[in-house]
């Protein structure tokens, strides 16, 4: 299995939008959205799936609801690196990959 590595800016964001969904939808949300993560995580630990790369070539992206999009690299261990919860409602000239 590979392991996953969370950035600084991924763990921020991730919390961040739990925080947000506690505060401006339900319980029910904020869980859903961390089962939605933890089932993209196991399938990324396992080598189940691989989602689109992005126009960068080394990131790839995949959309944990309508307003989330996780991006992630493969390092040369084969390692997943997690570097963004990106917040698709924020200004497109500011996504990060």
């Amino acid at each position: 299995m590979r392991k996953i590595i969370w950035t600084t800016t991924a763990s921020f964001e991730y919390d961040g939008n739990i925080d947000y969904l506690l505060k401006e939808w339900s319980d029910i949300d904020a869980l859903n959205f961390i089962n939605n993560v933890e089932a993209i995580l196991f399938n990324l630990k396992a080598g189940i799936v691989e989602y689109p790369l992005t126009v960068e070539g080394n990131v790839r992206k995949c959309v944990v609801c309508k307003q989330i999009t996780l991006f992630y690299q493969v390092n040369q261990k084969d390692d997943i690196e997690l570097l963004s919860f990106w917040n698709t409602y924020q200004d497109v000239k500011k996504r990060p990959y």
